[in-house]
C-alpha cells in the first residue's frame, strides 16, 4: 500500500514538473515572437536597448515591492532588476543580447537568488547573456565599430556599415511628456552620454513600436488575462459577502486581496478603491476607514496582477441588500451606458466611439432626470468625469491610441459612471447661465446626493466577437440583490 502511494506520489511530481516545463517552453517562445515581431520594424540599421525598472524606497533602508518595466518584461519575461536588453535586428545571428545582475552570494543572502545565466537563457530563450557589468563595454564596442566575443564584427556588419554611413539608430524607449527640468531617466541619461562621445547615428524612439505590438495580445497573454479577471472576479464576490451595514471599508478590501494572494496572483494590479457613501463619488478613493450604513451604495474597484496580466473591474452595489429607487434611477442609466457601449465594441470601432456612445446613453439619463438641462453640451461632464473605456494588459491602464480601430486581440475595459457630489455646482464659473442652471437642477441634485455608481467590466476581443472576462461577478439589479440575499450572517464572537 504505501509503495503504491509512494509510486503516485512521484507520478503526480514528474507530472508537475512537465506541466511546469511546458508553461516555461511555452513563454519562451511567446517572448522570442514578441521580440521578433518589434526588431522586424526596427529594422537593420538599428539597435534597441531597453533597461529594467529602478528599486523605488519606501522608507529608509526599505524599498517598496519590485516592479519590474513593462516594456522590458513584455520582451523577457524577467522580473529582477539591473537587467538590460540589446536588440540587433541586422546581425547575422546573436540578434539578442541580455544582461543580467552577476550572482552574490552575500547579497543573495539578504534580497534572495538571481538568475544564473543559464536560467535567464531557458527562461527568456535569449543565448546570449552577459553580466551587467559588461554592459558599458559591449556598447561602447559596438558604437566604436568593434566586436566583441561572440558579437563579432561579421555578426555586426550591418549596423557598423549604418554606422559608418551615418544612418545609425540607436532606438530607446524614451518617456513623453516630462519637463525641461525634470530628472533624467537611465535612457535620457544614456542618450545625453551616447550624443556627446560617439558618431554615425540619431538617437530614436521605440516607444511607438513597443506600443503597437502590445496592443494586441498574443494567445498566450490571453489565457493570463482570462485567469488574472478569474482570480479578480472571484475576490469581488468575496468583497460582496463581506459587506454589510456595520461593517468598514477595510474589511472588504481584506477579503478581496486575500483573494487576489491564495490564488497566485502576486498583488493588487491598482490599490483597491472601496468607497461606500459619499465616498463613492471619489474616483480613486484610497480611505477604507469608513464604516458602512444601511441605505447606501459601496463602490468597488478591484482586480490583481496575476503574472503581470492585470484587469480592472468595478461593481457598485447596496450595502444592505437592496437598492432604493433613487439609486436605481442611477444605476439603471449607467448600466445600459455599458450595454450600448458593449454593441459598439467590435473589429474597426474604437475606445473613443464606444465612450461617445455611453456619452449620449448617459446625457439621456441625466436630462430625463432632471440633473442636467441640455443634452445637447457638455453639463454632463458635472457628473461623468472620465472617459469609459481603456486598454489592459501588462499595466491596467495599458498602453494604446484609444482612437485605434479595434482588432482581433485588443483588451480593454468598458467602464461608465455617474457621480452626484452637490460640491460640483460650487465649482461651476458664476455666469447668468450657470446660476440659471444651478437654480433650476439644485434641487434634484439634493435628492440624489453622494450617489456614487460604475460599472465596469475587462473584454477582450476575438475573432468571434466581444469577450466579458468578468461576466461571472452579478451585474445587473436583479443579479446583484439575488446574490446579497445570499449572504451568511456575520459571525459574532461572545467576549
Amino acid at each position: 500500500m504505501r509503495s503504491r502511494k509512494t509510486r503516485l506520489a512521484i507520478l503526480v511530481g514528474v507530472a508537475l514538473l512537465i506541466a511546469a516545463a511546458a508553461r516555461a517552453s511555452e513563454l519562451s517562445d511567446d517572448l522570442k515572437a514578441r521580440r521578433a515581431r518589434v526588431m522586424e520594424k526596427l529594422g537593420r540599421d538599428a539597435i534597441a536597448i531597453l533597461w529594467s525598472a529602478p528599486a523605488a524606497r519606501y522608507s529608509l533602508d526599505i524599498d517598496y515591492e519590485y516592479r519590474q518595466d513593462s516594456n522590458l518584461y513584455y520582451l523577457t519575461g524577467l522580473t529582477q532588476e539591473e537587467t538590460l536588453l540589446v536588440l540587433m535586428p541586422g546581425n547575422e545571428s546573436r540578434r539578442e543580447v541580455l544582461f543580467v545582475r552577476d550572482r552574490n552570494p552575500v547579497r543573495e543572502h539578504w534580497t534572495g537568488r538571481r538568475l544564473t545565466h543559464e536560467e535567464a537563457t531557458e527562461r527568456t530563450g535569449i543565448d546570449t547573456v552577459f553580466a551587467t557589468s559588461q554592459f558599458e563595454s559591449f556598447v561602447t564596442a559596438m558604437l566604436e565599430r568593434r566586436g566583441v566575443d561572440p558579437v563579432d564584427e561579421k555578426q555586426a556588419a550591418r549596423f557598423f556599415d549604418a554606422l559608418a554611413a551615418g544612418r545609425g539608430r540607436v532606438a530607446l524607449a524614451l518617456e513623453t511628456g516630462r519637463g525641461l527640468n525634470s530628472p533624467l531617466t537611465a535612457p535620457l541619461e544614456f542618450a545625453r552620454k551616447i550624443r556627446e562621445r560617439f558618431v554615425g547615428f540619431q538617437v530614436t524612439d521605440a516607444t511607438p513600436i513597443l506600443t503597437t505590438q502590445r496592443m494586441i495580445k498574443t494567445a498566450y497573454e490571453r489565457r493570463l488575462l482570462i485567469k488574472s479577471l478569474e482570480i479578480a472576479s472571484e475576490a469581488q464576490m468575496a468583497g460582496m459577502r463581506a459587506a454589510r451595514p456595520g461593517a468598514y471599508e477595510y474589511e472588504v478590501t481584506a477579503a478581496i486581496e486575500a483573494v487576489h494572494r491564495s490564488r497566485g496572483a502576486s498583488s493588487w494590479s491598482y490599490p483597491s478603491i472601496v468607497g461606500s457613501g459619499p465616498n463613492a463619488t471619489i474616483l480613486h478613493y484610497q480611505g477604507g476607514e469608513r464604516q458602512m450604513q444601511a441605505g447606501e451604495l459601496l463602490l468597488v474597484d478591484a482586480a490583481c496582477n496575476y503574472q503581470y496580466a492585470s484587469g480592472d473591474i468595478t461593481r457598485t452595489y447596496p450595502i444592505g441588500g437592496t437598492f432604493s429607487p433613487l439609486q436605481r434611477d442611477i444605476y439603471q442609466i449607467v448600466l445600459q451606458a455599458q450595454d450600448e457601449g458593449m454593441k459598439v465594441a467590435r473589429t474597426g470601432s474604437s475606445l473613443d466611439a464606444i465612450h461617445n456612445t455611453t456619452i449620449a446613453v448617459i446625457k439621456a439619463g441625466l436630462l430625463k432626470l432632471g440633473l442636467i438641462t441640455d443634452a445637447n453640451g457638455e453639463q454632463y461632464r458635472m457628473w461623468y468625469t472620465h472617459r469609459a473605456s481603456h486598454y489592459i494588459g501588462i499595466d491596467v491602464h495599458d498602453v494604446g491610441d484609444r482612437g485605434a480601430p479595434l482588432a482581433p486581440g485588443m483588451a480593454f475595459v468598458i467602464e461608465p459612471g455617474i457621480y452626484i457630489r452637490p460640491s460640483a455646482l460650487d465649482e461651476l464659473p458664476r455666469t447668468p447661465e450657470n446660476n440659471a442652471l444651478i437654480d433650476k437642477i439644485q434641487p434634484v441634485v439634493k435628492k440624489y446626493a453622494d450617489i456614487g455608481v460604475r460599472v465596469e467590466d475587462s473584454f477582450v476581443l476575438e475573432e468571434s466577437g466581444l469577450r466579458r472576462l468578468s461576466a461571472s461577478v452579478p451585474r445587473t439589479i436583479e443579479e446583484i440583490e439575488a446574490f446579497l440575499r445570499k449572504r451568511q450572517a456575520p459571525i459574532t464572537v461572545q467576549r
